[in-house]
Formats: structure tokens, C-alpha cells, sequence
């Protein structure tokens, strides 16, 4: 089924700049440029933040794809500074990583790219890909597309540096949780991808298959038209 994509947001809503009274604070004092500079920078990224999510066609599925993900990797790398006890952190990231992929594989790429993929176990034990794309004609978002598809290949990269890290000062239990990490978003990358792969290969052939249909089309209408032409010749050049 096709995925419409709405606007949540106005497409007249224009980004306004912060009101900084810069030439008034440079007047003043000449020793604040580097806090002018910071504070230019944030409200730059500031702005590009909410540029983003009001260009977004889904926004509250783009917050919550950067949320999950985000959290499980904040819990890791910051969890044991609010609390010595490895179970808690292990538990909370594990829950995270899990949320995560079950809102990435059901929810973000539908909305975000319109594409789903998902795995069935056939009776025999082996498994069966199945691959489910919008139509070719749905009207794709280039901000909600940049960002899922940076981010779905980002992520891995980073925990994979993780895992090195772990590997390195010999943190086999936290390993564990990267381990984990590493399956779920590997997972999601694999089946993202060769839903993406399908979907392309899909319209190919359904854009071949309807110009090889209206070449026909156009051929038969063609030869009905000079049939139809040559029998009226014929009968009325026989009266």
C-alpha cells in the first residue's frame, strides 16, 4: 500500500534568525568574539535542527529513529557515570538496542523511506526474506532519505569502534552488549539494503514492462487501423 507523506508542519513556516544584537554586543566589548563565534555556532546548529525537522515529512518518526539510537549508545559510553551497577546499564542499553530495532525495521523505513523488509522461517527450518516497497510514484522526502540512510550505516561504524575499544582493554562484558549492538543494526543494514536493491530492480521491470506494453499497444493499433483502412478502400473502390 502507498505511503502518503504529509506535511506535519506548514510549507510556509520560514526558520527566523535569532535576534542577536551583534553589533551592539561588538561595540561594547572587544574581547567577546570567540562567545559571539560559540554562540553563532549553536544557533547555526540550532537552526539546522529545526530546518531539518520542518523540511521532515515525519518528523516524530525521525525523533524517535535518532532517539533509540542515541540512548543506547549515551547509556553505554555515559551509564557508568551515574551508577556503578554494570546490570542496570547492561539491561537499559539491551532494551534501547531492542526498542530500536523493532521501531527501525516496522516503523522508520516505512515512513521515512518507504520500504519494509522482514524474515519468515518456512516449515522446513530455512528462511524467507520478504521485501515490501511504496510505489514508485510516492514522493520521496530527501531530508527523511539523508538521514535514514546516514544514519543506518553510521551507527554500526561506531560500534564497531566500540568493540575494538573493548577488545583492546580486554572489557569482555561490555563486549557482550556491543556484540549485541552489532547483530541488530548489521541486521537492519542487510535488509534495508536489499529491500532498496528489490524495490529499484522492481520498478525496472514494471517501467520496462509497461513501455514493451504500449510499444505493443501502439503496434496493434497501428496494424487494426491500416487493416481496417485497406478493407474500406477495397469495398468502396469496388462500387
Amino acid at each position: 500500500a502507498d505511503e502518503s507523506r504529509v506535511n506535519l508542519l506548514h510549507a510556509d513556516a520560514s526558520i527566523q534568525p535569532d535576534d542577536l544584537e551583534a553589533g551592539t554586543a561588538s561595540n561594547n566589548h572587544t574581547n567577546t568574539g570567540s562567545g559571539n563565534m560559540n554562540t553563532s555556532n549553536a544557533s547555526r546548529n540550532n537552526n539546522a535542527v529545526r530546518d531539518y525537522f520542518q523540511q521532515s515529512s515525519h518528523p516524530i518518526a525521525a525523533f524517535f529513529f535518532l532517539a533509540f539510537r542515541l540512548g543506547a549508545l549515551l547509556m553505554y559510553l555515559l551509564g557508568s557515570i551515574f551508577t556503578d551497577n554494570f546490570t542496570l546499564v547492561f539491561v537499559v542499553t539491551i532494551l534501547l538496542l531492542a526498542f530500536d530495532f523493532w521501531t527501525v525495521k516496522n516503523v522508520s523505513g516505512r515512513l521515512l523511506v518507504g520500504l519494509r523488509w522482514w524474515n519468515e522461517i518456512q516449515e522446513d527450518g530455512s528462511n524467507r526474506w520478504v521485501f515490501e516497497s511504496a510505489s514508485p510514484n510516492r514522493m520521496n522526502n530527501a531530508a527523511d532519505s539523508r538521514l535514514f540512510w546516514s544514519v543506518l550505516y553510521a551507527t554500526p561504524v561506531f560500534w564497531v569502534l566500540l568493540a575494538l575499544t573493548c577488545i583492546f582493554t580486554l572489557k569482555i562484558s561490555w563486549l557482550v552488549i556491543v556484540v549485541v549492538a552489532i547483530v541488530l543494526n548489521v541486521a537492519n543494514v542487510y535488509g534495508y539494503t536489499q529491500c532498496d536493491k528489490d524495490a529499484k530492480k522492481k520498478w525496472a521491470s514494471g517501467i520496462a514492462a509497461q513501455t514493451a506494453l504500449g510499444s505493443l499497444g501502439s503496434q496493434a493499433t497501428g496494424f487494426v487501423g491500416r487493416a481496417v483502412g485497406s478493407g474500406l478502400g477495397s469495398f468502396f473502390g469496388s462500387r
